[in-house]
C-alpha cells in the first residue's frame, strides 16, 4: 500500500517538473523569437536625456540625430539582452526535463512491475 502511494507520488512530482520545464522552454522560445517591445518611447528617452544633463553636458548638447541614434542603440541592446536571457532560460529549463525524466521512467517501470504482482 505505502509502496504504491510512494511510487505514484514520485511519478506525479517528476511529471509536474517535466511539464513545468516544457512550459518554461516554450515561454523562453517565444521571447527568443519575438522579444517584448522596448518599454520607453523615444519622446520619454529624449526628455530623460535632456533633463539629466549637467553643466558640462549643456555645453556639448546632443543633436536630434545623436539622441535618436542613442535611443535606437538602447532598443537594440535591450532586445539582445532579452534574447540572451531567453537562451539562458531554455538551458535552465532543459534541466527540469532531463533530470526528472529518467526518474519518472524508472518509477513508471516499478509501477508496472508492482501493479502486476
Amino acid at each position: 500500500m505505502f509502496r504504491h502511494l510512494y511510487i505514484y507520488l514520485v511519478l506525479f512530482a517528476t511529471l509536474m517538473m517535466v511539464i513545468g520545464g516544457g512550459i518554461s522552454i516554450f515561454m523562453a522560445a517565444a521571447d527568443l523569437v519575438s522579444p517584448p517591445s522596448y518599454y520607453q518611447s523615444y519622446e520619454e528617452y529624449k526628455m530623460m536625456k535632456q533633463s539629466g544633463e549637467t553643466k558640462e553636458e549643456n555645453e556639448k548638447t546632443l543633436t536630434e540625430e545623436e539622441i535618436r541614434a542613442n535611443y535606437e542603440q538602447a532598443v537594440k541592446d535591450e532586445q539582445n539582452r532579452t534574447k540572451v536571457q531567453a537562451k539562458n532560460q531554455i538551458i535552465k529549463s532543459l534541466g527540469f526535463i532531463v533530470i526528472p525524466l529518467p526518474v519518472f521512467l524508472y518509477f513508471n517501470k516499478l509501477r508496472k512491475k508492482y501493479g502486476e504482482g
